[in-house]
């Protein structure tokens, strides 16, 4: 993102005239360049923003809107979001699928679980085609408003329908597939926009199975919020029924919530199935099953398990185990992860408790 920054830089300088599309993905990358957005982040956006228009020249588009109330959602700047909203109206421009979609998940961070259902109708109700990347955001954004019986009254609802539509068949998704085919349905819906019978067929012929980021929403939240090992377990039991291998990520989630809810009487995430946990991990990333690798997080986060639930000595043994395995390695990525890993093992017992 930071290198897609400069060059832009290095094309302004050069008086090289960038695209509508290369400064949309410009505003994305300054708005997105880390994992939380923050006021500099939105900053930065905004000011690439009025520099496309003022002084390129480049009048926005819906998309250049749709990215901007992004970034001012995900920052929590929400007065700011409805004021670009504001601005997209009087512009007159038309809503996306993917506007759409964006005003469920605006909802969900607002803690507004009407406004969630509200704005899923009004998607229904401008013809958008609904898809799982649909629904899970619908199951998000309920999560996030706090109705998780809501958001799995939408899981079990998908899983029906899945079975009826495609008699237990599932197609086999990755991210791509599933933005391509975003922008397909977004395509065909304004193209059919006046002709509800076929925009009918086409929702007819959806497949709305859960994916993985169906399964990864519900049990990160368990992960972090109610520690409910057995409903995690069958999630994961689920994920297989649905032939969705448990990839690299979803290990890292368990051992998260090894680490927080581990160590104490009488928890469920106890010892022996974190050692079970740990076998699995081993076992595909040895028979590189699924293309599993050993990278910065996870290393955290299993010795992190470890060093709650069986104390200093387990952990040090997990980390020489792990260590051989650790690949793919970016520059001063060891040396950051081991200052961390001693931080997170100063203090602990030096006996094994397991």
């Amino acid at each position: 993102m930071l290198r897609y920054l400069r060059l832009v830089d290095d094309m302004k300088e050069a008086s090289i005239p960038l695209s509508l599309s290369e400064w949309n993905t410009a505003i994305a990358y300054a708005g997105r360049c880390f994992v939380h957005v923050d006021a500099p982040q939105v900053e930065s956006a905004l000011r690439i923003w009025k520099e496309m228009e003022q002084e390129a020249g480049i009048r926005s588009g819906q998309a250049t809107f749709n990215i901007l109330f992004d970034i001012a959602a995900k920052a929590g700047k929400y007065v700011l979001a409805e004021m670009i909203l504001k601005e997209m109206n009087e512009r007159r421009l038309q809503y996306s699928r993917f506007s759409h979609v964006g005003f469920i998940y605006f909802h969900g961070l607002k803690g507004d679980g009407a406004g969630v259902r509200k704005a899923y109708r009004d998607l229904v109700e401008a013809g958008q085609i609904v898809d799982t990347v649909v629904m899970n955001c619908v199951i998000a954004s309920l999560i996030r408003a706090g109705e998780l019986p809501a958001a799995e009254q939408v899981y079990e609802r998908m899983k029906r329908l899945f079975r009826v539509k495609t008699g237990g068949f599932v197609p086999n998704r990755d991210w791509r597939y599933s933005r391509d085919l975003g922008r397909i349905l977004d395509r065909a819906s304004r193209e059919l926009r006046r002709q509800p019978k076929k925009v009918q067929q086409l929702q007819s012929g959806q497949c709305l199975s859960p994916d993985v980021r169906t399964f990864s929403i519900l049990i990160d939240y368990h992960v972090h919020f109610t520690g409910e090992l057995r409903r995690i377990t069958c999630l994961l039991a689920e994920m297989q029924d649905f032939h969705i291998p448990i990839q690299g990520r979803m290990f890292i989630k368990i051992f998260r919530g090894f680490a927080r809810h581990g160590g104490v009487k009488y928890t469920s995430w106890t010892t022996q199935r974190l050692e079970a946990v740990w076998s699995s991990l081993l076992g595909a990333v040895d028979a590189q099953d699924g293309g599993i690798q050993v990278l910065k997080w996870m290393v955290v986060w299993v010795v992190r398990a470890f060093a709650r639930c069986c104390g200093r000595a387990r952990a040090l043994q997990i980390w020489e185990e792990i260590r051989d395995r650790w690949k793919v390695v970016e520059d001063d990525e060891k040396g950051a992860v081991e200052h961390l890993l001693r931080e997170i093992l100063h203090g602990l017992k030096t006996d094994n408790d397991c």
